[in-house]
Formats: C-alpha cells, sequence, structure tokens
C-alpha cells in the first residue's frame, strides 16, 4: 500500500501547516440519540438480542403491513449531532483553529453542545434538531425532527453575528465547509447571498477552499437537488470548490447530472467522480461508500482502500470525519491521494474508537493499517 508512505511522508512534512489555517463549518445542529433495535429481550438493560441488519429491520416493519408492531429502541447515549458540529469538531481535535454558526439552542446554548462551543466560539441561531439514529451492522437510518431548521437563513446569520463582523470573518477563511443542505430548506438561497453579497465585497485569497455536503438528499426532489448544485458550481470562481458525496449521494446526483449508471467498483467510481466533476465544473469530487474512497480533479482521478471493519464501534458520522479528514489534507495542500487517505483513516479510526482523531493518531493509525 505505497499510498499509506506517501501520504504520511506528505503528513509529515505539512503537518506544521495546521495552526494557519482558518475553518468556518455551518450550519446544522441535532441532538443524537443512538439506539438499538431490539429483536428478543431477555432481562433488563441491555439482555437483549439486537435487529442486526436494516434487511431485518425493514422485514419486521412489512410484516406489520395491514396490524401493528412495537420495536424497542434501547438507548445508548445522546451526544452532539448534526453534520457541521460532527465534523467541525474533527477539524478541531485534528489541530485546526475552527469557528462554529448552526443551531445548538436558544437562547442557550445545550449543554450537549457547550464544551464544543466553547472550543468553536460558536455562534447558536436556533434551537437544534432531533435525531434518533438507528445503527445496524450494514448501515444506519437517521429518524429526525428538522422543523427548527427552518429559521436558518443568511438574514438570520446576519442579525445574529452583525453584517461587519460576519464580513470580516468571511474575509479571513482558509475553509468554508456548508454542510447538511438537505435538512436546511434555505440553503440554497443563503449560499445564494454569500456569492451576491458576501464574496464580491471581499479581498482575495489564494488558499480559499469551500467545500459542500448535502447529506442524503432524496427527500427533495430533482428540481431543488440541481439548484443547489448549480449554485455550488458558481463557488469556483472564488476558490478551489470540493463537493464530497457518499455512494448513494454520488449515484443520485449521477442520474440527475444524465450521467446514468456506473459500477460500484474503483474504475467505475472514479469515472463516476470524474464525470460529476465535469459537468459541474468543481475543483474536485470526492465519493465515499463505504469500503474505499475516490476523488476527481481536473488532472487525474484517484483512489485508496478504506479499513473497513465488521463490526464497528460506532457508524453515526463516520462520513463527517471522513469530511473532515480530506479536507484538512485539501487545505494543507496535500495531494489528492495523500487526502483520500486521511479521509478514510480519520472515518476508519473514528468507527473504532468512537472518537475522532488527532494528527498524531492519524499518524499511527496509518502507520498500523488494519488487516
Amino acid at each position: 500500500m505505497k499510498f499509506k508512505e506517501h501520504t504520511l511522508e506528505e503528513l509529515e512534512a505539512k503537518r506544521s501547516r495546521i495552526s494557519s489555517r482558518f475553518a468556518l463549518v455551518g450550519l446544522d445542529g441535532f441532538v443524537d440519540r443512538i439506539v438499538t433495535p431490539v429483536a428478543s429481550r431477555s432481562g433488563p438493560g441491555d439482555d437483549f438480542m439486537p435487529i442486526s441488519t436494516i434487511t431485518e429491520f425493514a422485514r419486521r416493519i412489512d410484516e406489520a403491513a395491514g396490524k401493528s408492531t412495537n420495536i424497542e429502541l434501547y438507548p445508548r447515549e445522546d451526544r452532539l449531532g448534526g453534520n457541521g458540529p460532527i465534523m467541525a469538531n474533527a477539524l478541531v481535535t485534528a489541530g485546526m483553529k475552527t469557528r462554529y454558526i448552526g443551531a445548538l439552542g436558544s437562547p442557550e446554548v445545550l449543554p450537549v453542545f457547550q464544551e464544543f462551543a466553547r472550543k468553536t466560539e460558536a455562534v447558536s441561531l436556533c434551537d437544534p434538531g432531533a435525531t434518533n439514529a438507528l445503527e445496524f451492522t450494514d448501515g444506519k437510518i437517521m429518524l429526525n425532527n428538522t422543523a427548527v431548521l427552518e429559521h436558518i437563513t443568511y438574514e438570520k446569520i446576519v442579525a445574529t453575528i452583525g453584517e461587519g463582523k460576519f464580513f470580516d470573518l468571511f474575509s479571513r477563511l482558509d475553509l468554508i465547509a456548508m454542510v447538511n443542505w438537505t435538512m436546511i430548506p434555505a440553503m440554497t438561497d443563503i449560499l445564494g447571498s454569500f456569492l451576491d453579497k458576501v464574496l464580491p465585497n471581499l479581498p482575495s485569497r489564494d488558499q480559499r477552499v469551500f467545500f459542500f455536503d448535502l447529506a442524503d438528499p432524496a427527500k427533495r426532489s430533482d428540481s431543488d437537488i440541481k439548484s443547489a448544485l448549480l449554485t455550488i458550481k458558481r463557488f469556483q470562481s472564488h476558490g478551489k470548490t470540493i463537493l464530497g458525496l457518499n455512494l448513494k449521494e454520488a449515484q443520485t446526483v449521477g442520474r440527475i447530472l444524465g450521467i446514468g449508471e456506473s459500477d460500484t467498483n474503483a474504475e467505475g467510481l472514479k469515472r463516476l467522480a470524474t464525470r460529476i466533476r465535469q459537468e459541474l465544473a468543481l475543483g474536485v469530487v470526492a465519493v465515499h461508500p463505504r469500503e474505499c474512497a475516490v476523488c476527481a480533479t481536473r488532472e487525474d482521478a484517484w483512489h485508496v482502500p478504506g479499513p473497513y471493519t465488521e463490526t464497528p464501534l460506532t457508524t453515526t458520522g463516520a462520513g463527517d470525519h471522513f469530511n473532515a479528514g480530506f479536507v484538512l489534507g485539501q487545505s494543507l495542500n496535500m495531494t489528492p491521494l495523500a487526502s483520500l487517505a486521511l479521509g478514510v483513516a480519520s472515518s476508519g479510526y473514528m468507527v473504532r474508537r468512537g472518537r475522532g482523531p488527532s494528527l498524531n493518531d492519524l499518524d499511527a493509525f496509518l502507520r498500523n493499517w488494519p488487516a
């Protein structure tokens, strides 16, 4: 696996640059309750057999059609959630100075977010959403309550922070990551306001990187998704623009752009990422299924295997940790191959340990790559 040695060399050479990088992440926020669906119970507490797979869970639901059923959701823990807070927390853990704007509680930040808010000098716009995260061996199902996120608008951001302070913050950023487009109804309008009202009034910045993550847009219409993609495309005029997609999202975007079906092996995924990047004229498109990751730039397309495990401690937030690792590499001017390796290592570490890695953790994980 030559990509490991390549990544370790780059990380050693460029890790000192992280202290000079400044990121802004937004705009969601959720309180995540991690739960396990119960198949059969033998006693109190965790004395039960879980429903292990989504297929088994779906069968239980299907069998209830025309009747009814009761499925217990056993609570494991409540924790900070949302694509934005998880990604921002991962960047902070890796050592990047990061500010956060999003839904963390109103009028006061909720206890689950308070340490995170302190570390990121966070600005809270409204109460967070709520999620029941059902974790299975073959994936997860996120049951969300998102009504409060309707309060997140450009006008709310400016009114809360102050226009002058917001423009000043934006002018100093090296990385702007706007994630969870699907759950924030006004996100396309917010991005349009950044393009029309903020960026034209700022001085140019050589190293500015924009990152976007749609976050499972299945519930949104094709026309809404296409409008968002065309808005994201416009950011390329202001800096390197990266679109991050999991496999399902990439297939959806490919269909909407008229690209058609692609194989899900390494070569097929590289072709899909390349075609999406070309259609949208973006700087980078990254696609990260569970078993590997690929990305495409103007120059070429790259692939790295993932340190997949069949027995993860947790899977909620794995994609957000991939995103954090990948954009960390890109912000440090690392090569696409090394950036992918940081992404899968960050995700791989998190699902095994239940927390995000520091740079030293990433270094050790790469050196001791799981078999």
